[in-house]
């Protein structure tokens, strides 16, 4: 006799970060002020010209379904974006537009993942990585990662993890939760590994454009047989219009074609019509006056957590999270979250959310409110501490 649910659902965890989050605005429904550091959403508007666009789409009756891998001129332009920010040439057929970059990892993983698979993530990671795997019958296996390493894989765990079962791995760089980076030299040797043993690399490169150091180097320069994840969510500030890309090796292609005709049968129209304006220089203007206001969030409120007792060993780079060591406050660090939010009406993350090696050590900090609102924060931390 059959069981239901499918077998596969005992391993793909809640996403508990929005568990926390429903549970701070049911505090806000009884009249709670809460200052929210838990959700990786910058708190910025769309960029008024993308809003343009989007109108101007919809007065103009512009609402059919596109092509499954996305409207043409919005290709060209990714393309373009790549040739202007990177120099670097990619044909506009490699590219894939997706329902956010949820729907470009599920493409990627249900076009590569087979029953039994091995898929190396770092852990602490993205949490829905592992579940993604999971979902098409992938194991995923988690690379301890700390402070010794930047939070980031080396190619020393990449050979002691490879093994005949394993297909491939999925990188992230800027990484959530911890924002470190990795640099062209350790992204070029990991392709060149990767490749040597016929895997398949991923990267997630959805915080590009939200580095502070300068930009980030993106994998493609290390060769075309690389998945690329990208989404118009982040820098782009258009979150709620879950529109992302896939840069696709084009022998996949035609296979990412398929599945993206069955699985979604397009991205939203509305949403495609309304990012054709995300890469105008009017737009890059105002999103770059964001990044320099980003980074001084950071700069605010890494110090000031570590005045409070937090330990930050390792700066982020890039996104826009602090993932602090909290363990000379708390051995557990979902409770410590909890009593936070409860308490004074501060929600952040507990590591719980990213993975198994060391969760209870650390809270990630999102820095995507307003510096007054990131410094009231603060001293109701200070408060809950005192």
């Amino acid at each position: 006799m059959p069981s239901f649910p499918a077998s596969r659902l005992a391993n793909i965890a809640p996403f508990h970060v929005m568990e926390l989050m429903a549970r701070a605005r049911a505090l806000e429904a009884e009249g709670r002020d809460i200052v929210h550091m838990e959700v990786g959403e910058p708190d910025f508007p769309t960029p008024a010209p993308i809003i343009a666009a989007a109108r101007a789409s919809l007065e103009s009756g512009c609402v059919f379904y596109t092509p499954a891998l996305g409207l043409p001129e919005l290709r060209r332009s990714i393309a373009d974006f790549y040739q202007t920010r990177y120099g670097i040439n990619v044909p506009a057929a490699r590219i894939a537009v997706t329902a956010g970059a949820s729907g470009a990892l599920l493409l990627a993983l249900a076009c590569l993942a087979e029953p039994g698979s091995e898929w190396l993530l770092s852990d602490p990671g993205y949490p829905c990585n592992r579940h993604f795997v999971r979902s098409f019958e992938g194991i995923p296996i988690g690379i301890p990662v700390g402070p010794q390493s930047n939070f980031q894989p080396t190619l020393a765990d990449l050979e002691t993890h490879w093994n005949k079962r394993t297909a491939g791995i999925l990188l992230a760089s800027p990484a959530n939760p911890t924002g470190t980076m990795l640099s062209g030299e350790q992204l070029a040797a990991m392709a060149d590994f990767v490749r040597h043993r016929q895997g398949q690399l991923i990267v997630d490169e959805i915080y590009h454009g939200l580095t502070y150091e300068g930009d980030a180097p993106t994998a493609l320069q290390f060769g075309d047989d690389i998945f690329i994840v990208q989404s118009f969510s982040k820098y782009f500030n258009m979150t709620g219009w879950r529109l992302g890309w896939l840069v696709v090796p084009e022998r996949f292609v035609r296979d990412i074609e398929k599945l993206a005709q069955n699985l979604f049968i397009s991205p939203s129209t509305p949403a495609q019509h309304a990012a054709l304006a995300a890469f105008a220089p009017s737009t890059i203007d105002i999103l770059e006056g964001r990044r320099a206001e980003f980074r001084r969030r950071r700069d605010f409120l890494g110090p000031a957590l570590a005045e409070l007792g937090f330990r930050l060993t390792a700066k982020p780079a890039g996104a826009f999270y602090l993932y602090a060591d909290c363990s000379g406050l708390t051995d557990n660090s979902d409770r410590f979250a909890r009593k936070l939010l409860e308490t004074v009406g501060v929600a952040a993350t507990p590591g719980l959310d990213f993975g198994t090696h060391a969760p209870e050590k650390y809270l990630r900090f999102a820095y995507t409110t307003d510096l007054e609102r990131l410094a009231e924060a603060v001293d109701r931390i200070r408060g809950f501490l005192g």
